[in-house]
């Protein structure tokens, strides 16, 4: 029987022929193989639309979602919103993939707790990686699963899946367990709330008329807002010609319509006059 399955995406978004989101594309791929048909579901400032994905979904049976940060745009989904999906869940029957895939970069607040710690049915898989927080290379990732279901995922994992390399993960665990994960978490955060300032104050002051600048509670990427006449896929076209490289949000979803922005990564900024010369670069290709 093939489940119908609702994923959270970026709403008005462009229709999901590549390039796609990453992420959004990678986990369409891996359901549909698996026989399930996948359902999308726009958000909004308070996350994933619930009522929408039931309504367009009324038999699904798993939600795939990133409650911390929404990819691409950020927003985080509220209270009412988790637990208004984790009463569907447990009525349905259903399961709940929370992709956690860097929570740890909130920086408004203290991050928020995960889904699955308000989870009392036991119907939430939680994933994450170490790849955003360390490094790409290190390939380490995790899923945590309700104590009924790990019998069942070990079987899996043995039959199916190549864990990753026995020194690194124990180098990983060692470096979790001496306090020095924590540790990084904290200077990270830091050093990444102050990049985001700088850049954002950077390139408002220089590109404010052309671009509006969304207030994200977290992440590792800015989305500037196009104003008038210029598109982000156009923009994004002419910044790779010069060396600059950002993401056109119009390319990153799969409803209808995109609205145009740039997704800009800003933790390599690290002086106001950077922040200032890249508006510049920016504004030279818009003008």
């Amino acid at each position: 029987m093939r489940t119908i399955i609702f994923i959270a995406m970026a709403p008005r978004a462009a229709i999901a022929t590549p390039p796609a989101a990453d992420w959004i594309d990678s986990a369409e791929r891996a359901l549909r193989a698996a026989g399930h048909r996948a359902v999308p579901v726009p958000v909004d400032e308070d996350g994933l639309v619930v009522a929408r994905g039931l309504r367009k979904a009324p038999q699904a049976r798993m939600a795939v979602v990133t409650p911390s940060h929404q990819a691409p745009l950020g927003v985080s989904m509220t209270l009412p919103r988790r637990l208004q999906l984790l009463d569907w869940a447990s009525k349905a029957g259903a399961w709940i993939v929370e992709d956690d895939y860097d929570g740890e970069y909130r920086y408004v607040s203290r991050p928020l707790p995960a889904l699955q710690s308000l989870d009392r049915e036991g119907r939430v898989l939680y994933s994450g990686t170490f790849s955003k927080v360390l490094f790409p290379a290190i390939r380490l990732a995790y899923l945590v699963v309700p104590p009924a279901q790990v019998p069942r995922f070990e079987e899996v994992t043995r039959a199916l899946a190549a864990s990753g390399p026995t020194l690194m993960q124990k180098i990983v665990a060692d470096f979790m367990n001496e306090g020095h994960f924590a540790r990084h978490i904290q200077r990270m955060r830091r050093l990444y709330a102050e990049r985001r300032q700088i850049t954002a104050d950077g390139l408002s002051a220089v590109l404010g008329h052309h671009v509006q600048i969304d207030p994200q509670p977290g992440g590792m990427h800015l989305v500037l807002r196009m104003k008038g006449r210029h598109t982000d896929r156009a923009v994004v076209a002419r910044m790779k010609e010069h060396g600059m490289y950002a993401l056109a949000l119009s390319e990153r979803g799969v409803l209808p319509h995109g609205a145009s922005a740039l997704l800009l990564a800003f933790t390599n900024v690290d002086t106001p006059a950077r922040a200032r010369e890249l508006g510049k670069r920016i504004l030279k290709i818009m003008a």
